[in-house]
């Protein structure tokens, strides 16, 4: 008996942590809604105390919110969509505008609805104070809680406590980049260091991209829709840093050629302004040793050859494959190469991934109840895939899609390339 109940244990310990949380029974996501909260509160309590008048000025510069507001929005976007919307158990169909509810805390809706301030303006508003906020964040935890008791494990009636959770996990990578950017100290461990393999060679095949699976999906990975896939070669890895040094040491940042109008562009800003000669973040390149010194939250870290690259925009990323002689992968390639060559070497996770893919909605793409997760992106956005080291568990499937602006270069995100 005690054997059963240990490995029941460790199962549930599992599927709180993984992708299969999408599938969860009420229970275990009430359990995984608790674990994020709990990983929340860590994660705030390494950068509470840097904030200062400094910060806030540099903060602004960097398009970077308030710890604080950020904190604060967890439960305001938790109890907006749960406690507050009267909807809520009808899922995806929910009209995302009907009146709600009174929020728990008052002037909630003026502090943390982020279409109503900008990041200067969150920096100058007289927020509730962190003990406030820890309340406000208990409160809209427990109403979430005691909501999730009385609901039935239908994927609809689900629907907003996994949006919720997915939401939360987002948000605490959010916050390591804000860390990341400002240069505050916390505990995350480096990518890891890869062996170099060869690319892979991916055969000709007919690919259902899109969520295929039961429970929840977002709206832009529906609906899912066969493509059909030419033969292709692809990186088993990320590009690394001794690659990417070659490409800096041969002129990389001084040849127009390499680049895209729209790129060079950027990069011409970005000399001007920070006389840029490499990722950002980059302090030091060994072009001998293929290492670099990176800024990472705060502390000059040496990285070394075999590290993924990371905090490449996407205008570097597509220069160095123009300068290889290769391209960037589209969506499909990726997510077709994650499934397929998972046994033969394709390996995954250490860096978000830059693809040749804008972001756009997928045939027949119905936008959510929550319409600023997905439309206001799309066609602005390049894809990215993948996952980093700062992304949760939950979060890492093959079929999961996010995105970044072009010039954005302060994600944790590198790239892999395909034969051109």
């Amino acid at each position: 008996m005690f054997m059963t109940s240990k490995q029941d244990t460790a199962r549930r310990d599992r599927l709180i942590h993984s992708p299969a949380i999408r599938q969860a029974d009420a229970e275990l996501l009430s359990m995984a809604l608790m674990n994020a909260r709990n990983h929340s509160l860590q994660l705030y309590s390494q950068v509470e105390d840097k904030l200062d008048a400094h910060a806030m000025e540099r903060a602004m510069q960097l398009d970077v919110s308030p710890p604080l507001w950020e904190l604060g929005r967890l439960a305001w976007y938790q109890e907006y969509w749960i406690a507050r919307n009267l909807q809520r158990g009808k899922g995806v169909d929910c009209d995302p505008t009907p009146v709600r509810l009174a929020s728990q805390q008052a002037n909630a809706d003026r502090y943390w609805n982020p279409a109503l301030s900008s990041v200067e303006q969150r920096w100058r508003m007289d927020l509730p104070d962190a003990a406030a906020t820890r309340g406000f964040l208990l409160q809209s935890l427990e109403a979430s809680l005691e909501l999730l008791e009385k609901t039935d494990d239908q994927d609809r009636a689900l629907y907003f406590f996994r949006l919720a959770l997915m939401h939360e996990d987002q948000w605490f990578e959010l916050l390591c980049r804000s860390a990341q950017a400002m240069g505050w100290a916390i505990d995350l461990p480096a990518p890891a260091a890869l062996a170099q393999r060869e690319p892979l060679l991916l055969p000709s095949t007919r690919w259902n991209m899109g969520w295929t699976e039961a429970g929840f999906a977002l709206d832009n990975e529906l609906p899912a829709h066969e493509i059909q896939l030419p033969e292709y070669e692809i990186d088993a890895q990320p590009v690394n840093w001794a690659q990417y040094v070659e490409f800096v040491d041969d002129g990389g940042y001084d040849r127009a050629e390499l680049w895209q109008p729209e790129g060079w562009a950027w990069l011409e800003a970005r000399i001007r302004a920070e006389g840029r000669r490499g990722p950002r973040h980059v302090e030091q390149i060994g072009v001998a040793s293929g290492a670099v010194m990176l800024t990472r939250f705060g502390r000059a870290t040496r990285m070394s050859g075999s590290q993924p690259v990371q905090h490449v925009s996407w205008w570097e990323a597509d220069a160095w494959c123009r300068w290889a002689g290769r391209r960037l992968p589209g969506e499909v390639e990726w997510e077709a190469a994650a499934q397929l060559a998972a046994r033969r070497g394709f390996v995954w996770g250490g860096v978000w991934e830059w693809t040749a893919s804008t972001f756009r909605g997928y045939p027949g793409f119905a936008p959510g109840p929550d319409r600023d997760w997905t439309v206001p992106w799309l066609g602005r956005c390049k894809a990215v895939r993948g996952a980093s080291f700062a992304t949760r568990p939950r979060l890492r499937h093959q079929k999961f899609r996010a995105c970044l602006l072009p010039e954005r270069d302060d994600a944790f995100v590198g790239f892999r390339s395909c034969a051109a």
